[in-house]
């Protein structure tokens, strides 16, 4: 056995000087008398710098022991004393130490000195800290994670989980979770799979969609899957679980909703064609006997059966519009026209009962207001009709105006405003009359016809045109309405203005009308007659393709519903048996007029397409397109 000769001096010595932790030995106030080297690189300070000082100097100052005294209070009885504890070191960086501080006295019990000995655990405290705040994140994300958070490990027990995991479960964490089989909720095929596949397969948890509570209840789950790894070993996995029963509640509530709301469009659309068919063929007969040789009285009656009629259509129209509308099933047919003849078809078609009632019209329209707009001029129409119409309606004697100006806003925007001097509106009703079904003489015994829908229509289609409505009234002195529509300028860049549709411009066609509806036919076909075209009829698909393949036509009004063949078969038929030039231009006509029809037919194969009833307006344009094309 290999000896050293060492006397204890000269090892006491070494080890004083060589030791990697702090040494100091202390007088029994606390006064350092000497440190060793490790002292002073713990602490930054030099021997001859720690002369006159007291051992506690360094303590922070809201440390429970400050002190040797406090020290000598911790130790009781007890020799020595261990804590770990924070100093200041010289450039005033805090630092952590174990102390160990051992009391020697002499034969009769007296303080002879203390030494302290110092390691200095920085670096152990900061690896403490970050795993306690790990620790503390990782608690607070299981305590506050809205999901069911799962811990298992590789034999697929439970490790630990969170609240939401003991509440979707219905088993306590401590008492009956925390060991028990995960086979248990997901099932042991699923358990199998995630401890061998889930590391590179990330469709394991896809799999995973539905867990077993303690009740036998089965939770529609969405599911993810993380690995838990300790010094890069894999110990076990997360099972987080989205408990998502309520998510699937809600999708099948909107399925539910939107089945009923294609049921209420279907029967809107069928409403529209049944009702709007007879109305048009009532309308239409009126108008061609007064187009004939009736005398003065049946003249009278005939034009009031036509009154009657447009009067019954406009609240038929009105009730369909708001359905469609409300519905979602309406939007715009933008184009470019001339706004100032709007308006003025617009003055033309109030002026007559403005006439009756000794009104004065008038139209004022700023200097910077754009000739051409591109908006849907029909709803335009709409609008400042039913305010018009509103305006003559309730105002006895007086003046009722249409102002128009470029509002100057970003995005661009046109406003205009229906004013009146009539009966006025109870300020407190201003926001109300816009409402379904509210009538602005309800408080009056009901002196003024109408549904009351027609304000309701004109907010939502100025919505629909990108501005708002809205009234000023003192409810005595008339009223006025102020609306705006949005402006697209870019279009109206793109725009060049065409020729008016006149006689001249359409040369005499010849045209098929494929209907069945014997009162539409009639009607159509004598509107076409009287403009000079030549007219033939096809009561269903069948009879149009063959009418179509066997004799020449410019132009087909092909309604949609037919018997036999349907409109849109027939027109297949046709485009596929006849070359390119010689098919004629076909028009799909239906009653439903319904959002999104006009682009699905289009799509279908159709040449265009109007919704009844059909006006002469209408009736022209196509066949100038037809000329023209």
């Amino acid at each position: 056995m290999h000896r050293v000769n060492l006397d204890p001096h000269s090892f006491n010595e070494q080890v004083f000087n060589y030791a990697s932790f702090g040494i100091a030995l202390l007088a029994p106030d606390g006064l350092i008398l000497t440190v060793n080297p490790a002292f002073e690189r713990i602490f930054g300070y030099t021997q001859e710098e720690l002369d006159g000082k007291r051992f506690g100097v360094f303590s922070l100052p809201d440390d429970s022991v400050q002190n040797i005294d406090e020290l000598k209070l911790l130790m009781g009885n007890e020799a020595e004393v261990q804590l770990e504890k924070r100093y200041f070191r010289k450039d005033g960086v805090m630092i952590w130490v174990f102390l160990s501080v051992r009391l020697f006295c002499n034969e009769e019990g007296q303080p002879l000195y203390y030494i302290a000995q110092l390691i200095d655990i920085s670096k152990q405290k900061e690896s403490e800290q970050r795993l306690q705040e790990t620790v503390e994140r990782y608690t607070s994300l299981k305590k506050y994670n809205h999901d069911a958070v799962i811990s298992f490990d590789l034999q697929g027990r439970v490790i630990n989980a969170n609240a939401v995991a003991e509440k979707i479960t219905g088993y306590p964490i401590e008492s009956e979770m925390i060991g028990m089989e995960l086979a248990n909720l997901i099932g042991k095929p699923n358990v199998d799979r995630i401890l061998e596949e889930a590391l590179y397969d990330d469709t394991v948890e896809l799999q995973i969609d539905s867990l077993v509570n303690k009740s036998g209840e089965i939770i529609e789950v969405l599911t993810s899957i993380a690995p838990i790894i300790v010094k890069n070993q894999i110990i076990g996995f997360y099972l987080i679980c989205k408990d998502i029963s309520e998510q699937k509640q809600l999708v099948h509530a909107k399925e539910t909703a939107e089945a009923t709301n294609q049921a209420k469009s279907e029967f809107l659309a069928m409403m529209s064609h049944e009702i709007r068919t007879p109305m048009n063929g009532v309308i239409g007969m009126t108008n061609l006997l007064l187009d004939s040789d009736l005398d003065d009285e049946n003249k009278a009656f005939v034009e009031i059966i036509r009154k009657s009629g447009e009067s019954l259509l406009s609240i038929i129209n009105d009730i369909l519009d708001l359905s469609k509308i409300e519905a979602g099933k309406t939007e715009l047919q933008e184009d470019v026209f001339d706004l100032r003849n709007c308006i003025k078809d617009c003055l033309s078609v109030i002026s007559a009962k403005a006439e009756v009632r000794n009104l004065e019209l008038s139209c004022t329209i700023h200097h910077d207001v754009p000739d051409y707009i591109y908006a849907d001029e029909d709803r335009l129409k709409q609008v400042v009709l039913n305010l018009l119409s509103n305006a003559v309606k309730f105002t006895p004697s007086g003046t009722v105006s249409v102002a128009i100006k470029n509002m100057k806003a970003q995005p661009p925007l046109l406003g205009i405003t229906v004013t009146d001097t009539g009966i006025g509106i109870p300020p407190s009703r201003l926001e109300e009359i816009f409402e379904p079904f509210t009538q602005i003489d309800n408080f009056m015994a009901r002196q003024y016809e109408g549904t009351g829908l027609g304000l309701s229509i004109s907010r939502r289609i100025v919505e629909l045109m990108g501005g708002k409505i809205h009234a000023e009234s003192d409810g005595v002195h008339g009223s006025a309405f102020h609306f705006t529509i949005r402006l697209n300028e870019r279009k109206l860049r793109e725009f060049s203005p065409s020729q008016p549709l006149t006689a001249a411009a359409m040369k005499k066609a010849k045209i098929l009308i494929a209907e069945d509806n014997a009162i539409n036919t009639l009607v159509l076909q004598k509107m076409l007659e009287k403009m000079g075209h030549r007219v033939s009829v096809a009561v269903n698909g069948k009879e149009a393709i063959e009418a179509a393949l066997t004799e020449s036509y410019e132009l087909i009004f092909m309604d949609i519903h037919m018997p036999v063949i349907n409109g849109l078969e027939a027109m297949r038929t046709i485009k596929e048996k006849l070359a390119p030039e010689k098919c004629p231009r076909i028009v799909a006509v239906t009653a439903n007029a319904l959002k999104g029809d006009r682009e699905k037919y289009l799509a279908l194969g159709m040449d265009d397409y109007v919704s009844k009833p059909i006006n002469r307006e209408v009736i022209k344009r196509l066949l100038v397109c037809s000329s023209s094309g």
